[in-house]
Parts: C-alpha cells; sequence; structure tokens
C-alpha cells in the first residue's frame, strides 16, 4: 500500500516536472523569438509596414513568455505556501 501511494506520488511529481519543462522551454523559445524580432527591426533596410508587422510579432512573443513566467511565479509562491 505504502509502495503504490509512493509510486503515485512519484509520478504526479514526474508529470509536473514535464510540464514545468515544456513551459521552460517555451518560454526560452519566445524570448528567442523575440530577440530574432529584434535584429530584424535593427535591419536599415526593412520597410515601415515590415517594421510594424515585427513589432507586433515581438511584442506577442514577450506577452506570452511574461505569462508564463507569472504563472511560473504564482507556482513558486503556491510551493511556498505549502
Amino acid at each position: 500500500m505504502a509502495k503504490e501511494k509512493l509510486t503515485k506520488e512519484t509520478k504526479s511529481f514526474t508529470e509536473e516536472a514535464e510540464g514545468f519543462t515544456k513551459e521552460t522551454e517555451s518560454f526560452e523559445s519566445k524570448l528567442d523569438s523575440a530577440k530574432k524580432v529584434l535584429e530584424t527591426l535593427m535591419n536599415p533596410q526593412i520597410t515601415l509596414s515590415d517594421s510594424v508587422k515585427a513589432y507586433e510579432m515581438g511584442m506577442s512573443e514577450l506577452g506570452k513568455a511574461q505569462k508564463i513566467l507569472e504563472d511560473a511565479q504564482i507556482k513558486i509562491t503556491e510551493i511556498k505556501g505549502k
């Protein structure tokens, strides 16, 4: 019985860790995308229209990264409260 409970707890932790890893990868990919947009915006030959599109895309990626970061902070706060 105790072994079964431990297995369930371990499985739950493993699933949680995998979810965190996916979020971290997603956070990193969002930051990488935003960096690429910044590089695009620094190109002096980019048109105004393309600049606006790139800016919108970059801000969207940063917003998504911010949301992931806020979710992680909430999880940490919940863990500390336990």
